[in-house]
């Protein structure tokens, strides 16, 4: 499951949309999306706690509404926006893009991504045994709640940091994980360096064809989902025999 479903990218994206709307600077702009998306995985969260006692339905479900909601406030920034200047950065900036990062950006999001990164890679046992079933976790002493709740809270800091710098990418996070799975197969503690590599990789191949294509910098969320939607079919087609 991407993060993104979780509301993060959308409320990242409404974070940096209001910042621009209100004329702020660059940096500030970026922590309101982080901040923006934290609250919305907060929220979503939150929902399916009181509702759904841990489903992983429910949490899709709070998720989806949390994200439909953060959407439309994206919208109220934009219809409110100036067309002459702020509307276009606004959508420029939704549609994703490594354009406006300097090196200065990093440092904070270098040492977030590190920190999160070497989290989940120090859980890898307990991942593993919980893609095997809730009982056989159970049966091995993984605390389930505890383990999905730093999970998922490393994945949304993750997210909502990468949303603050580049906008919203889409597909990213969702295709490469898969990909990866078919690689070197379901043992977290190879999938996760195996899908951060090709995320990475996949995400600087296409941001190399988003500005040498064309004489303009084509939005780097446009490109990566006309790649990632139909590898993500043809992934399913793949998988679709574990399922009948």
């Amino acid at each position: 499951m991407s993060p993104a479903i979780l509301g993060v990218s959308a409320g990242a994206g409404f974070g940096a949309a209001l910042g621009i709307l209100l004329g702020m600077l660059w940096p500030v702009v970026q922590v309101m999306g982080f901040a923006g998306g934290i609250a919305a995985a907060v929220l979503a969260l939150t929902i399916a706690r009181l509702l759904g006692r841990g489903s992983a339905v429910v949490l899709v479900l709070a998720g989806t509404v949390v994200s439909t909601l953060f959407q439309s406030f994206i919208s109220i920034t934009r219809y409110l926006a100036n067309p002459e200047d702020t509307l276009p950065s606004i959508t420029f900036w939704l549609m994703g893009g490594l354009g406006r990062v300097r090196t200065g950006d990093l440092l904070v999001p270098t040492i977030i991504m590190l920190s999160c990164l070497l989290i989940l890679y120090l859980m890898r046992w307990q991942v593993t045994v919980m893609a095997a079933g809730d009982d056989e976790a159970r049966t091995l002493g993984v605390n389930r709640a505890l383990a999905w709740t730093v999970v998922i809270g490393t994945a949304t800091l993750m997210t909502a940091t990468a949303v603050s710098l580049a906008g919203i990418v889409g597909w990213v996070g969702l295709v490469m994980p898969h990909l990866a799975r078919f690689l070197v197969g379901p043992s977290f503690d190879r999938l996760l360096p195996t899908a951060t590599l090709m995320g990475a990789g996949f995400l600087l191949a296409v941001d190399d064809i988003a500005r040498s294509a064309t004489s303009m910098e084509l939005p780097l969320g446009i490109l990566t989902s006309l790649v990632g939607a139909p590898f993500f079919v043809f992934l399913l087609s793949r998988a679709r025999k574990q399922w009948l």
